[in-house]
Formats: C-alpha cells, sequence, structure tokens
C-alpha cells in the first residue's frame, strides 16, 4: 500500500465525528485490510446493569473498519460509502476490554467492493460480532 493510501485512511478516521468521539484508531493497514481498535469507555455502555458496549458502538466501528479497507484495497481510489452491511452480534463484549474490529475486501468490482469484518474484544477464539458489507468504490 502507499504512503498516500495509508495517510488518507488516517485522515478518513480523524475527520468523521463519531470515529473520534469514539476514540477509534487504526492499528493495522495494508492493501484492502484494515484493523481498529476502540477503548472501552463509561460513556459507550448500553446496558448499565452489565456494562456492556452498546451494539451501535460496535456497528460504527465495523462499518469504519469497512471502509478503511476498501480505501486501502490497491484497486480503489480514497472515497467510498457503505451500500449495505449485515452485522451478526455472536455476544455481549466483556466490560472493561477493547473491541477491535478487522475488515478484508475479499472481492472488488469497478464499482463496488465486498467486505467481511470480525470485532473481537480479548477473546479472539469468539468473536463480539462479524459483518459483511458492500461499499463503493468511487471514481474507479
Amino acid at each position: 500500500m502507499t504512503a498516500d493510501k495509508a495517510k488518507i485512511a488516517h485522515q478518513f478516521i480523524a475527520t468523521i465525528p463519531h470515529s473520534k468521539a469514539l476514540g477509534m484508531e487504526i492499528t493495522s493497514l495494508e492493501d484492502g485490510v484494515a484493523e481498529i481498535t476502540m477503548p472501552y469507555d463509561e460513556r459507550f455502555i448500553g446496558d448499565p446493569k452489565t456494562g456492556v458496549i452498546h451494539g451501535g458502538a460496535v456497528s460504527a466501528l465495523m462499518d469504519t473498519c469497512g471502509g478503511a479497507a476498501v480505501m486501502s484495497h490497491p484497486d480503489a481510489p480514497a472515497g467510498t460509502a457503505t451500500i449495505d452491511l449485515r452485522i451478526d452480534y455472536m455476544r455481549a463484549a466483556t466490560p472493561g476490554q477493547a473491541i477491535t474490529a478487522r475488515a478484508e475486501v475479499y472481492h472488488i468490482t469497478r464499482s463496488v467492493a465486498f467486505v467481511r469484518a470480525t470485532a473481537c474484544d480479548d477473546d479472539t477464539d469468539r468473536p463480539v460480532a462479524t459483518a459483511t458489507g458492500a461499499f463503493t468504490v468511487e471514481g474507479r
């Protein structure tokens, strides 16, 4: 991946208000693969009784990670937008633990990139959620 693509992807994440508010940080970026971590934060709790992070925060993390994966793909220009995203929530994330999403472009056409993603806390053998999505490939 070129340094320009990496810079664009990092700027993309930094300029999205919800990504900044959720504390998302790109931890790995390769050709068509992105990894983003979101720290545990009490502000993101969906159920005060359990301390579990709200599914909406997990959804935002996976969507953003999918977009970053598309932006880092060698056959995609910098811009993208989510067309469709299906998320399957497998289990509640463990309170107190960061959640890391990893997304990979598994197929790309002239106008659409298809992405698979997984979100995990410290237990990487049991995902918190999985996702499949379609994203635009702009200007190709």
